[in-house]
């Protein structure tokens, strides 16, 4: 199924190609093949798609050292010492190749990389940490990487902007860069305040690899707990009203919450089909609203886990969710464009055959020209933002959802959208990684900057 971040992807690829240094494989020296550096990089770029926890293919998982070693349904994948008997050597060599199923057959390098490994051993040289993406500096920025996520501290005071492994902390007339949190998750897919404005809560993770959250204090800027959960990145991260609880939707289907103090997962919930990309809490805490690309928005019981209903009647994959300041009321987006308001209440358990009504429906808003990565809702209530896929970024009216404007100058899509707390001002950030800054009341361009500091590109020798 297509990933609705596909533009913001490429992006991000052709980023990590430029902040990337050039690399030798180890044996190229002389020394050990390894499976850490040289192997591991090339299956899960290749083949861990497929063969990952939840999708095997073959009963095959290629995600971990000890996975490769189990091997599958036909048996060991690796004959330490013998690369002429592994089945993963048979599998990718050849004119056509079994392996990659669906993709671009490996180099004759890349196979030369994997035999040499299994022909000195088959050794694991995994860290102990399992080779955490961790940077020992901030990165250097040669090109703007795509924005994914933007939040607004609730006194107005910091925007906190997605980069590459990091969250950068800028003043909030944005006229400086203040702080650069970074953390181990080379992918950031959703940053949120929490309601005190004391904490930042980060979530990403590392595509077939980990998913994290990662909780800084914002006075002393440090990272206060790094939650590590599933095999792939996690999404649309939201605070309880008091801080205790932080909620995330995974890529396997689930939607979790952990308790800030210790990090220990406290609620999980599998009633989704399809990857979650949003959540937020009700005023009280005690229900929970996710939103998947199943089409469906659900409300959840956060004491028990168990699913209360759908919110809505299933029509398209749904990429985005706001909720209202004060009152419990949600917006979602959806691929086709379609902008919903409902209540944070079960659409009416199920509906008579031909019945296209919802109990907890509000109002629609008008449709956008494409699918809808970003919405935010304004801190009094009155305002919607919506960005597309289009470059194109609308305010609506909540109260009857009409159109007042349209934000343009993006190129290409837009991921992420934010309204300064005294709705003066929203700002938007996407695939071309400018921040743009509207006035809310006149739709009128005041201001676009990079996000991150660029630094020269030189000339090679």
């Amino acid at each position: 199924m297509k990933h609705p971040h596909l533009l913001q992807a490429l992006r991000f690829a052709a980023v990590l190609l430029l902040l990337a240094p050039a690399q030798n494989v180890s044996g190229a020296d002389g020394t050990p093949v390894s499976f850490h550096r040289d192997v591991f990089p090339i299956l899960r770029a290749n083949c861990v798609a497929c063969h990952k926890p939840g999708k095997a293919k073959g009963q095959l998982d290629l995600s971990t050292f000890p996975a490769l070693m189990k091997g599958g349904k036909a048996g060991e994948a690796i004959h330490a010492g013998k690369p002429e008997t592994s089945e993963l050597i048979e599998t990718v060599s050849g004119d056509e190749p079994e392996m990659p199923k669906d993709g671009e057959p490996l180099t004759p390098e890349e196979v030369a990389v994997i035999t040499r490994w299994i022909a000195e051993g088959a050794k694991d040289d995994t860290p102990a940490d399992g080779g955490l993406h961790r940077l020992a500096a901030p990165p250097v920025y040669r090109a703007l990487p795509s924005v994914s996520a933007l939040a607004w501290s609730p006194d107005g005071s910091v925007l906190a902007v997605s980069g590459f492994h990091e969250v950068l902390l800028h003043s909030g007339d944005g006229s400086k860069v203040i702080g650069r949190l970074v953390g181990q998750s080379p992918r950031i897919e959703s940053v949120a305040f929490s309601p005190d404005g004391r904490q930042l809560a980060v979530a990403g993770g590392a595509a077939s690899e980990y998913g994290e959250i990662q909780l800084w204090d914002l006075a002393s800027q440090q990272l206060v707990r790094s939650i590590l959960t599933t095999k792939d990145s996690v999404f649309g991260v939201s605070f309880s009203p008091d801080a205790s609880r932080v909620a995330v939707g995974c890529a396997d289907k689930t939607v979790r919450v952990f308790a800030t103090a210790d990090g220990r997962e406290v609620m999980k919930c599998d009633n989704h089909i399809d990857w979650v990309y949003a959540t937020c809490f009700s005023d009280d805490g005690q229900r929970l609203v996710s939103a998947s690309r199943d089409r469906a928005v659900k409300l959840i019981d956060v004491a028990t886990g168990r699913l209360i209903d759908d919110v809505n009647i299933p029509r398209d994959p749904v990429l985005s969710l706001a909720r209202h300041p004060r009152e419990n009321l949600v917006v979602f987006g959806d691929e086709k464009g379609g902008i919903r308001i409902h209540k944070m209440e079960p659409r009416g358990g199920r509906l008579a055959e031909g019945d296209n009504k919802e109990n907890s429906y509000v109002r629609e808003c008008e449709r956008m020209p494409g699918p809808v990565h970003a919405l935010a809702w304004s801190a009094d209530g009155q305002w919607i933002a919506a960005g597309c896929a289009t470059g194109e970024t609308r305010l609506f009216k909540a109260a009857d959802g009409k159109r007042v404007a349209t934000l343009k100058g993006a190129e290409g899509a837009v991921f992420a959208v934010a309204f300064e707390p005294t709705g003066a001002w929203v700002v938007v950030g996407g695939y071309d990684g400018k921040l743009r800054v509207f006035e809310t009341a006149s739709g009128k361009l005041t201001r676009e900057f990079d996000p991150v500091p660029l630094a020269p590109i030189t000339a090679a020798k």
